[in-house]
């Protein structure tokens, strides 16, 4: 377990290089189906190859890292997630996060960190803590650290992005072992602050979401959660949408990283 220690260190100085991070979100193709995608980038290897040098991490499913390897092996940390749901089941079973892998499959693959998702106060969140904390167990051994997407949604959630709501799935990750926490924005600097907090000295990462109706939008969102204290941000769609993916993810990185403006940053996209 010393030896693990050890191995999270350095793993997260690799997806975390200064402290911070953006990490390109690839597993839409099955939580949102190919239709997520332009035509021209449902290929994996397209849109990764346009991306690979802008980013931190790439978290991905197993299945994606490895027909991609090419790509990214020995170019950027992949963060393996192990666990997903389609949107093709039922839409009372959607808040049920099944298996896709195990952490010895990261290990195989040569990530550098494995993902898992629990979406606090669904009717499932007992099934996916079982999972979630099985993954971090081995994950442990390992010497690789556990991001939880910690998502909280569930019937008795009347608004997920409601800062109570989301700070508390931000401390039940932090409690149950998480190394980092991919979660909601909360909609200002002064809320997500309170979300920080809540993680107790755990990273935050926000989660991009749905695509903004600018990039420039985004990066004052970016902007937001920089200044509240997070580490960064786990972000797909508002990369892999717009028409230069690339410049968009050096954009985002200019305001995670450098503490440029959002404005300033925007010019490396245009």
């Amino acid at each position: 377990m010393v030896y693990g220690h050890i191995g999270k260190r350095v793993r997260l100085s690799r997806i975390l290089p200064d402290g911070k991070s953006v990490i390109f979100a690839f597993d839409h193709g099955v939580e949102h189906g190919p239709a997520d995608f332009p035509p021209e980038h449902v290929r994996p290897e397209k849109i990764l190859s346009k991306v690979v040098d802008a980013v931190d991490a790439i978290m991905m499913l197993p299945g994606v890292a490895r027909l991609t390897s090419e790509v990214w092996a020995g170019r950027v940390p992949v963060v393996i997630k192990v666990t997903s749901r389609t949107s093709l089941r039922p839409e009372q079973e959607r808040l049920l996060q099944s298996p896709f892998g195990v952490v010895e499959d990261a290990v195989a693959l040569g990530a550098d960190g494995v993902a898992a998702t629990v979406y606090w106060g669904s009717q499932y969140e007992d099934e996916m803590l079982r999972t979630w904390v099985q993954v971090r167990r081995r994950a442990d051994l390992y010497g690789l650290p556990c991001l939880q997407l910690a998502y909280p949604r569930g019937p008795a959630i009347k608004n997920m992005y409601d800062v109570e709501v989301v700070r508390y799935g931000a401390r039940a990750a932090a409690e149950s072992g998480a190394d980092l926490i991919k979660t909601y924005y909360t909609g200002s600097t002064e809320t997500f602050r309170l979300v920080v907090e809540a993680a107790s000295g755990v990273p935050v990462l926000m989660s991009g979401g749905a695509r903004a109706p600018t990039l420039l939008d985004f990066l004052r969102v970016v902007k937001s959660v920089m200044d509240a204290g997070a580490q960064g941000v786990v972000v797909g769609r508002n990369i892999f949408q717009h028409e230069n993916p690339r410049g968009a993810a050096r954009a985002i990185s200019a305001v995670v990283h450098e503490g440029k403006s959002p404005e300033e940053a925007l010019k490396l996209a245009e």
